[in-house]
């Protein structure tokens, strides 16, 4: 997927993440903020960067701002912005299929 303008979801409430993407040049530049960074940052970055590459995103400039979210969270909020950023209305979001 390509990344056509600035997107974000989630919010900065407890046990949630916000995270904004914009179109990139240089492959993924991910920026990475959390309450939890010592305990469970490369378990974010990891879960982050699966979540693009299963998506297929390769230019992004991703921002995630955690506050101690689940992995799962993290997913939905990644490919939420994802496919706001894509313009893909929700009749286009294949549930089940691309999105697990």
């Amino acid at each position: 997927m390509e990344i056509l303008k600035p997107a974000i979801a989630g919010t900065l409430e407890s046990s949630d993440a916000q995270v904004t993407v914009e179109p990139g040049q240089d492959g993924i530049e991910l920026s990475l903020t959390s309450s939890v960074m010592n305990q469970y940052g490369r378990q974010i970055k990891a879960t982050v960067l699966e979540t693009l590459e299963r998506l297929n995103v390769q230019h992004v400039r991703i921002t995630v701002v955690d506050k101690g979210a689940l992995d799962c969270t993290l997913k939905a909020r990644v490919e939420c912005a994802v496919f706001r950023s894509c313009g893909q209305s929700e009749e286009n979001i294949p549930w089940g299929g691309v999105v697990q």
